[in-house]
């Protein structure tokens, strides 16, 4: 069912409506941004062409994976304890918003598909994606001045990410 979302984020003008009552679905590529628990404050990262070489020695020397997740130590159990639960829908019901493999739609959906994924440190391993526990995130603040992708999600719920000054847009190049 269509809901509104919990916590109204600002939108570009005219794209308001976002905070309205949507059903929210992410393609595969995409999904591991999602693989943790809802509130989980978490910043992904990953190459595009764009990437320079010296980003992707500075942030994935040593590892050959897809994308990075970074959560702190505090979400350590929770991520360890959460069951999610997965549905499928069929692509038509939904409008792609060309933001990050996010698509929407204002319209009741019926899955098609529904697992339940207990073990989330396996299914991002599995989608090729390298988990980083850290104490704190606000380091990581630098990410997003460089070439790699940098997604934000939940930061309002990471310790100190409040006390430091706003940093560019959390958008997709």
């Amino acid at each position: 069912m269509p809901r509104p979302v919990r916590v109204p984020a600002p939108r570009p003008g005219g794209r308001e409506w976002l905070n309205g009552p949507l059903v929210w679905a992410i393609d595969e590529t995409h999904q591991p941004m999602y693989l943790l628990p809802r509130d989980c404050p978490r910043i992904l990262v990953w190459p595009t062409a764009m990437t320079t070489a010296a980003d992707r020695e500075q942030w994935f020397a040593g590892t050959s994976c897809r994308m990075r997740a970074f959560i702190e130590a505090a979400w350590r159990d929770r991520l360890a304890s959460a069951t999610l639960h997965r549905y499928e829908f069929a692509d038509a019901a939904f409008a792609d918003l060309a933001d990050a493999g996010m698509w929407v739609s204002r319209t009741p959906v019926a899955p098609i598909a529904h697992t339940e994924v207990r073990d989330l440190v396996g299914e991002l391993r599995a989608q090729d994606v390298d988990l980083v526990v850290l104490d704190s995130l606000v380091p990581l603040r630098e990410l997003w001045s460089t070439s790699l992708q940098t997604s934000g999600i939940r930061l309002r719920n990471a310790a100190g990410w409040a006390a430091w000054p706003t940093v560019a847009p959390v958008a997709f190049r």
